[in-house]
């Protein structure tokens, strides 16, 4: 049981400077529009047409889910500290915000991953039996292992910061609840969560980049292999603007998770959270949805419904 004597954390938010505030309220309300609405339009364009009904479109189907658990779970309660004067959060509703987080970082590593063999069997190993390998017992034994990992992840790393006592500050530096800053505020040794954090940044991060990275590879070696110079140039724009995608995402995580909790820097550490909070998961449905022959079509119908 929590012997904790903070029952709230006050959340300092990105800035304290009433002028930024409005502006930064309006750019991120923006980013979380267009990050929620584009997420949201996948899943009912993927849900609502059977031909999207394979295993590549059911990881994209999930990923957009993750990405609006991710964002969800911290950006409205960001903007509504921004625009009151009460810029609290209760214990338990941090704790909350910081097992949905943790859950959706650990699945959207792995679907990284996953969407990346999915791409190396159908561009490298046999794309003629695509269809046998990535059958539907296969996709959902990948999806219920990236779901099995996520809830692992976010038990354990909650489960730890639920052990620890905070009975000085209750002042988070940051603009949600994350691990570092909770780690930071805690009167407890905090070992052996900076361990825990550790193995997490190199098994899911450092290890999924790396997968990711070899599958992308064996995918460029056989992009070289087209003799089509325009089939060529459109599949390395497809692999190319995956990977930024990618990078944009594993490089601060692995950035922010491999130190120790006495190295933080806040303010900086506010701007590179930003990226994998909200960049990425806003880039994630133009990069790996709407650009896509199928998913415009599927995107179309929905909207023909919507007219209706």
């Amino acid at each position: 049981m929590n012997s904790s004597t903070v029952t709230e954390f006050i959340i300092l938010g990105l800035t304290r400077k009433p002028g930024l505030q409005v502006v930064l309220f309006i750019i991120f309300l923006f980013i979380y529009l267009v990050a929620f609405l584009g997420n949201m339009l996948i899943v009912i364009a993927i849900i609502c047409n059977l031909a999207l009904h394979t295993p590549m479109y059911l990881l994209l189907l999930a990923l957009a889910l993750v990405d609006i658990i991710c964002t969800t779970s911290i950006i409205p309660k960001m903007l509504g500290n921004m625009i009151t004067s009460d810029k609290t959060i209760s214990y338990g509703g941090c704790m909350s915000q910081l097992f949905f987080f943790t859950g959706s970082l650990g699945a959207e590593m792995v679907l990284f991953t996953t969407m990346a063999y999915d791409r190396y069997v159908a561009a490298v190993c046999f794309p003629l039996r695509y269809s046998t390998i990535m059958n539907p017992h296969m996709c959902a034994a990948l999806l219920s292992i990236v779901m099995a990992i996520a809830v692992t992840n976010s038990w354990v790393h909650t489960g730890l910061i639920l052990r620890l006592t905070f009975c000085g500050s209750n002042n988070i530096d940051h603009f949600f609840c994350e691990i570092p800053p909770l780690l930071a505020l805690s009167c407890s040794p905090v070992r052996i969560n900076e361990v825990m954090v550790y193995v997490a940044d190199i098994t899911l991060a450092v290890g999924d980049f790396t997968l990711t990275c070899i599958s992308y590879g064996f995918i460029i070696a056989a992009i070289l292999r087209i003799r089509s110079a325009e089939g060529k140039k459109k599949a390395f724009s497809t692999c190319s603007s995956h990977l930024i995608v990618v990078s944009l995402y594993y490089a601060p995580v692995i950035y922010t998770y491999i130190r120790p909790a006495s190295s933080y820097t806040f303010e900086r550490d506010k701007a590179v959270a930003a990226l994998y909070t909200l960049v990425t998961p806003t880039l994630n449905p133009i990069v790996y949805s709407f650009r896509n022959k199928d998913m415009q079509t599927g995107i179309r119908k929905v909207f023909a419904l919507l007219k209706h």
